[in-house]
């Protein structure tokens, strides 16, 4: 994104540096984005910067690092690359230090180039460094030497910080918690992506490879204004939809198989996340039929228990209880209800969890358990996926007529004051609603 593109109010990115400064009292964060990356020789990779970063600054340029100081007088300081003029003909625009100081309300901005020279001096005298140790070796090395060049004035007086903190955790608390400009800007993110599914169900016919529906996708996220797909998508025809990662999307689509599409966007940093699961003639087969069915009950199930007060895994017990009884029913589990989640046999067909935290990251920041470990309580502000699933391969055990039958719904969440609120429900999911969209010319 360049200075045209910003999308969030600067006052935002502030008060969340201002709750930070507050939860740290004493002390010295220090938060970097994410480096570029090569792909091979001189290309690289898109540039997406980190999460953590971005959450406190809206600064999405590479080359920067965040220095927020408490105290008697709290300051937040942001390093990024200089103007430059002849680069930015080769690279796009840069904003520098000066015009990044205004036009995202920084206390003090400097170049990336006095880092060395600058941060050891911030880190003297500080009681706490607030950092996350283990998470890029190259800032892990940074941080020593700054912190070195410190001891290095021991015999002046000069003392370096006792305590060093993990500046993550309590971020991911405040992340776990939706500012009402994060819903709009992740119920667009959720329009966007269920219209693409839409789009992507109308074109497919037997015959077409996974990566041609891939384009369909593709295009309406670009076409809507998504900068990336959030995640690497998964277009899964016939038996590859029972392999939970599979993204080849390089196979043929066959007439009478089913088409599983995992697939979002990113729009300014916020993810969407959809799965649907529909059949390439248009046409549900009866035993197609019984298993999408049964996975639909479940999620909406799961939907119905994702609400404030409830567990964290309350929305997936929902799920797995009406998901057990129908494996029973289908003779693909055998026993009674309770000796089948005992014994965990269901997970021959059911064998990941019914949903994560969504926003910045796909798989978002914040804990599902306390301390205690205790489940997380779902909150007003929340926000999940709700994805059960169900991925029957050939086995002597397997009624034949669901070998290679793999089915996941997934629909993004917001947790309201009295229930929850389906981000993701213009993308069509009930039989009738799926086979009438998918014969329209």
């Amino acid at each position: 994104m360049t200075s045209n593109s910003m999308t969030m109010n600067n006052k935002e990115f502030k008060q969340r540096r201002d709750a930070l400064l507050a939860h740290m009292s004493e002390g010295v964060a220090i938060i970097p984005t994410a480096p570029e990356a090569i792909r091979n020789r001189d290309s690289h990779y898109p540039y997406r910067f980190d999460s953590y970063f971005y959450y406190l600054t809206g600064f999405t340029e590479p080359e920067a690092l965040l220095v927020l100081i408490a105290g008697q007088e709290n300051k937040s300081i942001l390093f990024c690359r200089d103007k430059d003029i002849e680069r930015e003909i080769w690279d796009g625009f840069r904003f520098g230090p000066e015009a990044a100081k205004t036009a995202f309300a920084f206390d003090h901005t400097y170049s990336m180039s006095e880092l060395d020279t600058m941060v050891p001096q911030l880190l003297a005298n500080q009681p706490t460094l607030f950092f996350s140790l283990g998470a890029d070796s190259g800032w892990d090395t940074c941080i020593t030497q700054w912190l070195n060049a410190v001891k290095m004035q021991a015999r002046a007086g000069v003392s370096v910080p006792n305590t060093i903190v993990d500046v993550r955790q309590h971020i991911d608390m405040m992340r776990l918690i939706k500012s009402p400009f994060e819903i709009d800007l992740m119920r667009q993110s959720a329009n966007i992506a269920a219209q693409a599914h839409n789009r992507a169900m109308q074109k497919v016919t037997a015959g077409k490879m996974e990566y041609e529906i891939e384009a369909e996708f593709l295009h309406e996220f670009y076409r809507k204004g998504a900068q990336a797909p959030a995640y690497t998508s998964i277009v899964a025809g016939g038996a590859n939809a029972c392999t939970l990662h599979y993204n080849a999307n390089n196979c043929v689509l066959n007439d009478g198989e089913l088409l599983l599409i995992d697939a979002g966007c990113e729009l300014h940093g916020y993810a969407s996340d959809i799965t649907r699961t529909f059949p390439v003639s248009g046409k549900f087969t009866g035993p197609q039929k019984t298993l999408y069915e049964l996975v639909l009950t479940a999620q909406l199930a799961a939907i119905d228990a994702a609400k404030p007060g409830n567990h964290w895994n309350a929305p997936h017990e929902a799920a797995l209880d009406v998901l057990v009884q129908g494996f029973i029913d289908e003779k693909l589990c055998h026993g009674s209800k309770d000796s089948v989640i005992e014994t965990a046999s269901y997970r021959q067909f059911y064998m990941h969890r019914t949903g994560h935290w969504l926003g910045l990251d796909v798989h978002d920041a914040g804990e599902y358990k306390n301390k205690t470990g205790e489940w997380a309580i779902l909150a007003s502000g929340n926000t999940l996926t709700v994805e059960p699933g169900c991925y029957v391969r050939p086995a002597d055990n397997v009624p034949e007529h669901f070998w290679n039958i793999g089915i996941r719904i997934e629909d993004d969440v917001l947790i309201t004051q009295d229930g929850c609120e389906v981000l993701t429900q213009a993308a069509i999911k009930s039989v009738a609603d799926i086979e009438a969209h998918m014969q329209q010319p």
